[in-house]
């Protein structure tokens, strides 16, 4: 996985870079690290039984990680669908849960390369 890649995947390389005190290898490993994240199957579990705490708990940890990262991709959706489940709101998340899955499928695609 190279800058180049993620700036093509969509992620904010420039402003992921510049929090990890532009050390390219420490960002590389730690984007490395983000499909790995347990909190993505917390959420997705949490939101297919209806638990939208623990659902909330998960989706502000990924907001968190990614958010620090600048990977907009899953940015994006897992903001959106953070706010909503902080609110305890009853609605379909599943557009919001195939924007986060196609994210982290794609990034972890990226890091197998």
């Amino acid at each position: 996985m190279t800058i180049d890649m993620l700036t093509t995947y969509g992620a904010n390389t420039k402003e992921g870079l510049q929090r990890c005190m532009n050390n390219e290898s420490f960002y590389l490993r730690l984007v490395k690290m983000i499909p790995g994240d347990t909190n993505f199957q917390k959420l997705y579990d949490a939101v297919d039984t209806g638990d939208l705490a623990s659902a909330f708990e998960a989706a502000h940890a990924i907001k968190g990680s990614t958010g620090n990262l600048a990977l907009t991709p899953i940015f994006v959706p897992v903001s959106e669908i953070t706010e909503l489940l902080r609110a305890r709101t009853e609605t379909d998340y599943s557009a919001f849960i195939d924007a986060i899955r196609d994210g982290r499928d794609r990034l972890q695609a990226l890091c197998e390369e």
